[in-house]
């Protein structure tokens, strides 16, 4: 699931689901929790899953990932008993606008339901995905980076798994930077010395772009140590100018205020051109990024390389930008099945490589580890095993990093916040402090006890 860009559309329906989410997790709603409805539930471990896979039946699942059809044609002939119907509600916001109108709604909800890692904490709140502890999930925690698997348990609770993950790295042009000279930088300090040096060399190149894109920035300061969401039932507190947030600021006001990132959007036609013609030289990104630039900016075809995400004291550390999994609803009817099917798409070999295959990236320690993963040398990154620096950073994921109950929310008004301090080419804190504001304001009229 790659971090994809907001719209105005996106925008609108992200405000319409996460007020939805709020109004009932505060009023105590509930459609049947870990029960999964009116079905029984699990004894602590898997042998209902593995009763209810051979026992066969019919289930709903809702994906927009390229590989979904592939992997539910799979696992169909391996549980020839199973009867999957994949339906592509929407890419992310859209079919949150979905389900959260099922939830209201009471009906209408999938088995089996793809969703980003940012969005899990406003569904689980409201307990509208089962918690897989009672079909003994908690015993697959091993196989899963620590950053994926903590981004869909609270506590005991497991409310999904996994499926893919964005661990950030330093994804660099190097005919730009051997042309100017200059060496990949390790620190943050080098990278703002490279960012001027790639400018005065040439005023069309810049060394990034940036507009003010929102998993962007809480990456950043996810990679600063900064822990600015914290909850606690319906008590939030909301905390942007925390030492890690600062940090991050810090270090990225000298380049917004001092016109060194491109003003570009990414996923733009501009922006692809300016990956491919290197007028834009870098990009600190998730894992997921190297089959988006093969087929987006063709132009730049062994021009391209990974390096480590750059620190702020050179101790490796990273932080995951966007990715995903699944988690089965409360709805569904059958919750042991869609538990077996969630486990199969995100735990069975034959799953996971028809993933990767589609340009997946793993939360998989097997995978991230394997080989055959690690010595794949794609001729665009100049025959690079680009993997080894990936799987490297999915290692140094900094831990405590947690997500608002309204994230997708947040995310949406991140451009009418902190957006303005980029257009403007003003301190971030600023925009940061505005986004805090808003936030706090959003989440008391919904109920939530917000500090701030």
């Amino acid at each position: 699931m790659k971090h994809l860009p907001s719209n105005a559309a996106r925008r609108a329906l992200a405000v319409l689901a996460a007020g939805t989410v709020a109004a009932i997790a505060l009023a105590g709603c509930s459609t049947g929790g870990s029960s999964g409805g009116s079905a029984a539930a699990g004894d602590g471990t898997f042998d209902s899953v593995k009763a209810a896979l051979e026992k066969g039946g019919e289930i709903t699942y809702w994906s927009w990932t390229p590989s979904a059809e592939a992997q539910v044609e799979a696992f169909e002939k391996a549980y020839p008993n199973v009867k999957v119907n994949l339906v592509n509600a929407g890419t992310n916001n859209d079919e949150y606008t979905k389900l959260q109108n099922a939830i209201k709604a009471g009906s209408g909800a999938p088995d089996v339901v793809q969703v980003e890692y940012q969005a899990f904490p406003q569904f689980s709140l409201t307990d509208s995905f089962v918690d897989l502890a009672q079909y003994g999930f908690a015993d697959f925690e091993d196989d899963y980076t620590a950053s994926t698997w903590g981004s869909v348990t609270s506590g005991d609770a497991i409310w999904g798994l996994p499926q893919d993950s964005g661990p950030m790295a330093l994804f660099y042009n190097k005919s730009v930077f051997d042309a100017a000279g200059i060496a990949v930088p390790t620190t943050w300090d080098e990278y703002y010395e490279a960012a001027k040096a790639i400018h005065a060399a040439n005023p069309d190149a810049y060394i990034t772009n940036d507009t003010g894109d929102a998993g962007f920035a809480t990456s950043m300061i996810w990679q600063a140590g900064g822990q600015p969401f914290q909850t606690d039932g319906t008590d939030v507190t909301i905390d942007l100018q925390d030492a890690g947030s600062k940090k991050w600021t810090e270090n990225w006001n000298r380049l917004v205020t001092e016109g060194l990132v491109a003003p570009t959007s990414s996923w733009s036609d501009e922006w692809f051109r300016g990956l491919g013609d290197g007028s834009i030289a870098t990009l600190v990104i998730g894992a997921w990024m190297p089959g988006n630039l093969i087929s987006g900016a063709p132009d730049g075809a062994g021009d391209w390389r990974v390096a480590p995400m750059p620190t702020y004291d050179g101790t490796p550390a990273s932080a995951e930008n966007g990715g995903g999994g699944q988690a089965v609803t409360s709805q569904s009817k059958n919750p042991a099945l869609a538990a077996g099917f969630l486990w199969w798409l995100n735990n069975s070999e034959d799953s996971i490589k028809i993933f990767l295959e589609s340009g997946g990236f793993p939360s998989t320690n097997a995978e991230l580890s394997s080989e055959d993963f690690l010595s794949e040398a794609p001729e665009y990154f100049g025959g690079q095993k680009i993997n080894e620096v990936l799987a490297d950073a999915a290692k140094n994921v900094v831990k405590g990093w947690n997500y608002l109950p309204y994230q997708v929310y947040a995310n949406s008004i991140f451009g009418d916040t902190v957006g303005q301090s980029y257009q403007n080419g003003t301190d971030l804190n600023e925009g940061l402090t505005a986004w805090q504001d808003a936030l706090a304001e959003y989440g008391n009229s919904q109920g939530f006890s917000v500090n701030k």
